[in-house]
C-alpha cells in the first residue's frame, strides 16, 4: 500500500487529493476518506495536495493501524472522484488529537 490516509483526515474530509489521483483510489466514509491499497500506483500526486497533511507513504513508521483501516473501508466504501467542499467545521478540526477513538465513523460516504 504506498499511500495511506491518517487520522487527520478525520473531520476534516478535504477532498483536493481525489481530482488529482489518476486512478481514482480514493473511497469515501462518512466523515474521511480512505486510499484502496490495490488501486494506488504509488504516483505521489495525492500528498501534498491535502491541506491537512493526512496522507503519508507507507514507508513511515506506526501507520500499520491506518494501513489496515484504509484496506477495510475501502472494500465497503463507495468510489469518489469528484472533489467537494469539505465539512464548513474542517479548519477546527485539523490537527486535533484523538479523532479515531472519539469522532471516526464506519458508516459510507456519498461517492460520486
Amino acid at each position: 500500500m504506498p499511500y495511506v490516509v491518517t487520522e487527520n483526515c478525520i473531520k476534516c474530509k478535504y477532498m483536493d487529493c481525489v481530482e488529482v489521483c489518476p486512478v481514482d483510489c480514493f473511497y469515501e466514509g462518512a466523515n474521511m476518506l480512505v486510499i484502496h491499497p490495490d488501486e494506488c500506483i504509488d504516483c505521489g500526486v495525492c500528498e501534498p495536495e491535502c491541506p491537512a497533511e493526512a496522507i503519508k507513504p507507507d514507508t513511515e513508521p506506526d501507520l500499520e493501524k491506518w494501513m489496515a483501516l484504509n484496506a477495510e473501508y475501502a472494500q465497503t466504501w463507495p468510489n469518489v472522484t469528484v472533489k467537494r467542499e469539505p465539512p464548513a467545521d474542517a479548519k477546527e478540526w485539523d490537527g486535533k488529537p484523538g479523532k479515531l477513538e472519539a469522532h471516526f465513523s464506519p458508516e459510507p460516504g456519498e461517492g460520486d
